[in-house]
């Protein structure tokens, strides 16, 4: 049956509140004090000196009454729990895959998957790697190489699918490279690096077509799986009558296996899966997962969360849902954009990322300007997000300075089901102030930095 078409202009929460938390209000002068002992970083900052925190939206949402109920149902034994089996159901029945291997989050997923590739030398190929899957990567001797479409980095120019990769620079650098020496393909959907940007069915496909010539496997990293759907409903020809879940599963049918941080798409607070058809790899990444996660039957995870999971994957399938979830990113989106505030556009599905290049042009790449930005909103109105640019995905020359990133975003995201309209009108507010003075925003330089991750636990301080 076909859905019928919201008939109002305002998009509603489809909730209703049933608990709520306080939030972390602070003086102007508290939150100076507090960026100085966090060395302006605010991964440093407690959680409960932040006011609206859009740091990530992983992790980060509100549980239904029914995972909650489903929580309190949950099998808690060692091996062979009865949770572990709803959860491999609700992973299969969505990818279509045969190998499920639960984990206690994304980078752990990843961390096995590269590990048991063995591919060191070798390169690991993608629309967008993200920081942490790029990590893996690296750690494993494999190397991490990115292929965007044309025009991704032209932010202020609206496109329906700029996530998608560029295929046919693929190709050129896997016949340059040889294919034995490209040893797999990760499509990342959303993009999350570029602005939370949707990836076209038709690019799934062109992706997939490549790699079966070159007999490359491809692993979709689905973490936002149903925000991608939802966005091929909207905006792809041909699919604004498919129900969204029968879209998801159209595109798993292009993977050879999925990584999925549960902690997005599943809408819980903790958790992850790899799942795969190729039992030799499968039983490699096993071995991996009882040597550092746990049993095959529980991965790291209570089984408490294995039943979170297997009833969030089906919630997130909701179109009401997915609607309200779109659209309180386009309403902030559209909001900075009114003004004048440059953003990548159009908006994405997990969160709206500011171009901190363009907004703040009087401070260099190397001066951090998106961990400037980020620090700046922190202390105008005590909301917490995350750079994107030269601190996350800078590299590092020989004497280990960063080296400019092609981009110096912040990440404004979205927990799901969290904040209300008046929160992110609140957060809008605060920009539009941050605005009027931004010449005066300094840059930051680097008092210490670790070689891998350098964002998470970076210290600085101001020019």
């Amino acid at each position: 049956m076909k859905k019928e078409v919201w008939p109002w202009k305002t998009i509603i929460e489809p909730f209703k509140i049933k608990a709520v938390e306080p939030l972390g209000f602070t003086t102007r002068q508290e939150r100076e004090h507090l960026l100085e002992q966090a060395h302006y970083n605010l991964f440093n900052i407690k959680a409960e000196k932040v006011l609206i925190d859009m740091l990530t939206d992983s992790g980060t949402g509100a549980m239904s009454c029914e995972q909650w109920a489903g929580i309190m149902k949950g099998d808690e034994s060692y091996a062979g729990a009865r949770s572990y089996y709803n959860f491999e159901m609700a992973v299969k029945d969505l990818t279509g895959l045969e190998e499920i291997i639960p984990v206690h989050q994304g980078r752990a997923a990843e961390k096995i998957l590269f590990t048991a590739l063995g591919a060191k030398g070798k390169y690991v190929i993608s629309n967008s790697h993200f920081d942490t899957t790029r990590a893996n990567v690296e750690a494993s001797g494999a190397i991490a190489m990115d292929f965007p479409q044309e025009g991704a980095l032209d932010f202020d120019k609206p496109a329906p699918f700029k996530g998608n990769a560029d295929v046919k620079a693929m190709e050129k650098f896997i016949k340059e490279k040889g294919e034995k020496n490209v040893v797999m393909c990760v499509m990342t959907v959303t993009n999350n690096s570029l602005g939370g940007q949707p990836v076209s069915m038709e690019n799934l496909r062109e992706v997939k077509k490549l790699c079966d010539k070159y007999a490359i496997p491809l692993f979709i990293d689905c973490a936002r799986f149903a925000e991608n759907a939802y966005f091929i409903k909207l905006r792809e020809k041909g699919y604004s009558d498919t129900p969204v879940e029968e879209i998801a599963k159209e595109m798993f049918e292009m993977a050879d296996g999925a990584m999925m941080s549960s902690k997005k798409d599943a809408l819980v607070n903790i958790g992850g899966f790899l799942a795969m058809n190729d039992k030799t790899l499968s039983l490699k990444c096993r071995q991996l997962l009882i040597l550092t996660e746990g049993f095959n039957t529980y991965g790291g995870l209570a089984g408490r969360d294995l039943e979170a999971i297997a009833i969030g994957l089906k919630e997130v399938l909701d179109e009401n849902y997915l609607q309200y979830r779109i659209r309180s990113s386009q309403y902030l989106g559209e909001a900075l954009l009114k003004k004048g505030i440059p953003i990548v556009n159009p908006p994405g599905g997990h969160g709206v990322y500011i171009n901190a290049k363009k907004f703040l042009p009087h401070i260099k790449p190397t001066q951090f300007p998106g961990q400037a930005l980020a620090c700046a909103l922190y202390l105008e109105g005590g909301i917490r997000t995350v750079e994107i640019g030269t601190l996350m995905f800078g590299k590092r020359d020989s004497k280990g300075s960063f080296l400019p990133a092609p981009m110096e975003l912040v990440r404004m995201a979205m927990p799901r089901r969290v904040y209300t309209q008046s929160h992110i009108d609140y957060v809008i507010e605060v920009i539009y102030s941050l605005a009027k003075n931004k010449k005066k925003i300094k840059g930051l330089s680097i008092v210490e930095a670790p070689l891998v991750l350098s964002h998470f636990t970076a210290k600085l301080k101001p020019l």
